[in-house]
């Protein structure tokens, strides 16, 4: 696969952040974008996971840092170092199971509490192969995308449905903020320290992930 190049071989590092209630599947999402995996197994996530794939956004490679975290509410005192830093999310509900669209505004909230105005959101309706047990239309997300100002998607971690599309269009947007923010303060983005965590913010932990030692694994 072209887009995966060497683990230190990149322009940017952005931080994405997987949130949403448990057992929507966001830890397969995970394993399906950077692994290619799924696994019918897979158990909750105890505490915080992450892993890394880097792709192609126009002439630069971009490395996703991409958290996931255990939705239950025993976990919650993680959240200030789980956000920081980051610079996109992917807030994920299972389209068969509607409390976890209606828990999405909270979620929603906590996120935007925690990390800066610009960061880039997707709304994820996961198990959208689970057609004959679906309980939230997808007119209803894409009206709530809409309204909170977010994009919207339905994937399948399980028949590999729009996870690329989804992850993918999160880092171009990122991109695409970063970029527009380096031409307005007269800076040429190519510029950028090579490597650094970009942080859309103004806040003074922009290089907080890479230097936590972390991104070698």
């Amino acid at each position: 696969m072209g887009a995966y190049r060497a683990d230190d071989d990149y322009d940017y590092l952005f931080k994405v952040v997987l949130i949403g209630d448990s057992g929507v599947g966001k830890s397969n999402l995970l394993s399906r974008f950077t692994k290619n995996e799924f696994s019918a197994e897979s158990k909750s996530t105890i505490g915080v996971e992450f892993a890394t794939r880097s792709i192609h956004v126009d002439d630069k490679v971009v490395k996703a840092q991409i958290w996931d975290t255990a939705g239950q509410e025993r976990y919650r005192a993680i959240t200030s170092a789980y956000y920081r830093g980051a610079v996109g999310a992917l807030l994920v509900y299972d389209v068969t199971r509607r409390v976890t669209f209606e828990n999405v505004q909270r979620w929603l909230k906590e996120l935007r509490d925690h990390t800066d105005p610009n960061i880039v959101i997707m709304l994820v309706g996961n198990k959208a192969d689970l057609r004959h047990l679906r309980a939230v239309a997808a007119e209803d997300a894409k009206a709530f995308a809409e309204r909170e100002n977010t994009f919207f998607m339905e994937t399948s971690a399980l028949e590999s449905f729009n996870v690329e599309n989804a992850f993918t269009e999160v880092l171009a947007q990122i991109y695409r903020v970063v970029s527009r923010k380096a031409l307005d303060i007269g800076d040429d983005p190519a510029a950028l320290p090579k490597g650094r965590t970009i942080n859309v913010g103004s806040k003074d932990d922009v290089s907080a992930v890479k230097g936590a030692g972390c991104c070698s694994a």
